[in-house]
Order: C-alpha cells, then sequence, then structure tokens
C-alpha cells in the first residue's frame, strides 16, 4: 500500500470513536472490478493491517528492551553520582563548594534517568494506539463498489 493512502486510511480511522466498527469502502471502475485480482482486496487488506499490528508490536518490544538497557545505565550513573557526591562532601567538606559538587551530581544522576522514565511513562503510548487501530482496521468491513 502507498505510504499516503495508508496514512490518509490510519489517520480517517483514528479520528473514529474507538469502538465503533470500520468498514472500508473502495469504488472500482466496473472493468477492475471484475478482475479477479479485485476479490482479493480485503484479504490483502486484513493481512497488510495485521501485519502492520504485527510491526507495531515489535516496536513496542524494542521501546521496552531499550527502556530496560536505558534504567540500567541510568541507576548505575545515579549510583555512581551518589558515591561520588558523599565523597566529595567528605573530602570537600559541608562548605558551599562540597554541597556543590555533590548536589550537581544528584541532579546529573537523575537527569541520566530521564530517558528512561521518558520510555516507560510515555513512550509507549502511541505504538499500543497505533496498534490496536491497525488491529481494528485488520477486521474492516470491505466493500467493493463497481462504478461507471
Amino acid at each position: 500500500m502507498d505510504k499516503a493512502v495508508e496514512e490518509y486510511v490510519v489517520g480517517w480511522a483514528g479520528e473514529l470513536p474507538r469502538h465503533s466498527p470500520i468498514a472500508i469502502t473502495i469504488y472500482l471502475p466496473v472493468a477492475q472490478a471484475e478482475l479477479p485480482e479485485a476479490q482479493h482486496i480485503e484479504e490483502a487488506l486484513r493481512s497488510f493491517f495485521a501485519y502492520r499490528a504485527e510491526v507495531q508490536g515489535w516496536d513496542l518490544r524494542d521501546l521496552f528492551r531499550t527502556g530496560r538497557a536505558s534504567l540500567a545505565i541510568g541507576l548505575l550513573v545515579l549510583a555512581a553520582c551518589t558515591a561520588v557526591g558523599q565523597a566529595s562532601t567528605k573530602l570537600l567538606g559541608p562548605g558551599y563548594l562540597g554541597r556543590f559538587l555533590a548536589e550537581g551530581l544528584i541532579i546529573l544522576g537523575w537527569v541520566a534517568n530521564w530517558r528512561a522514565v521518558e520510555y516507560f511513562l510515555y513512550g509507549w503510548w502511541p505504538l499500543v494506539r497505533r496498534r490496536r487501530l491497525y488491529r481494528r482496521l485488520a477486521g474492516a468491513n470491505v466493500t467493493i463498489v463497481a462504478t461507471n
């Protein structure tokens, strides 16, 4: 399916109420509607959108895999920053410079977790929403109308 056509259909279907059934009507000239290939359009659309839903599932699994790796790295950075911050406080004392360095490192440690938090809190919603929409499109009622 052409990418522009796919985006048009998906965009149009995304505006429908979430639980309403989807119907796709394809208008073809009579000569094309009578071709044997026209009988396979419904099956082709179902297969295409089912595949796109599967791809969204792969993307979701990849996002969570990346999120887990980001979280592991971020937590290691946070632990290292905390340890170095505490060591700097002991080394430099409780004065301004020691506090500045320790608190700066704590902020750095939390910023290192920003991406993982983004993945787990917000990054997966669009993928799940798109997968759900592709599944609805895969189950759509497809009608072919022959026109003059």
